[in-house]
């Protein structure tokens, strides 16, 4: 079965927060300092994460969701992936719109759930991101996508690491 895309609501935001701690684990863990990673994803903090996602989609946030095509799935794997766009955070943006967000578990790396959300997310619309410098993975799907490197840096201060900007023109 193909998993269903769409919109998070309220209702979404545990399994959200779970989705998004799990991905972080699967995606970052080659490229954090173990303990930061562990110490960023502890899954005691489940309740504040939840409540974050929550009000984010409370307050008119866009998330599209993968809901996992097992039906018996535990709230842990009831999500597979998801994506989220909105309007530029930079005050030098590149574009109107910024990529929040792909991501997807590990066991859906390279399905082409990824491009799905990314095309739900943002279509063929001009789109600028940030991703984790020497995320050589996640840069190479974005390269595919038509984004490439403008050269803006920053230390991004969750997980403490520098990220660069990537953008696109509409396609």
């Amino acid at each position: 079965m193909e998993p269903v895309i769409r919109r998070a609501t309220a209702a979404d935001a545990e399994a959200g927060a779970w989705c998004h701690l799990l991905c972080w684990q699967e995606a970052y863990a080659e490229l954090l300092d173990p303990e930061r990673l562990r110490e960023k994803t502890d899954s005691a903090g489940i309740g504040r994460r939840t409540e974050r996602w929550a009000g984010a989609i409370e307050a008119g946030v866009v998330r599209w969701l993968a809901i996992n095509p097992a039906p018996d799935a535990p709230m842990q794997d009831r999500l597979i992936g998801f994506s989220s766009p909105g309007p530029a955070r930079d005050d030098d943006a590149p574009t109107p719109l910024e990529l929040y967000a792909v991501y997807t578990r590990r066991a859906w790396w390279g399905t082409g759930l990824g491009q799905r959300l990314l095309d739900v997310a943002i279509g063929r619309a001009a789109a600028s991101l940030w991703v984790l410098e020497g995320n050589e993975r996640a840069m190479a799907f974005y390269r595919r996508n038509g984004f490439t490197a403008d050269g803006a840096r920053a230390d991004e201060e969750f997980f403490g690491v520098p990220e660069i900007r990537m953008v696109r023109p509409a396609q």
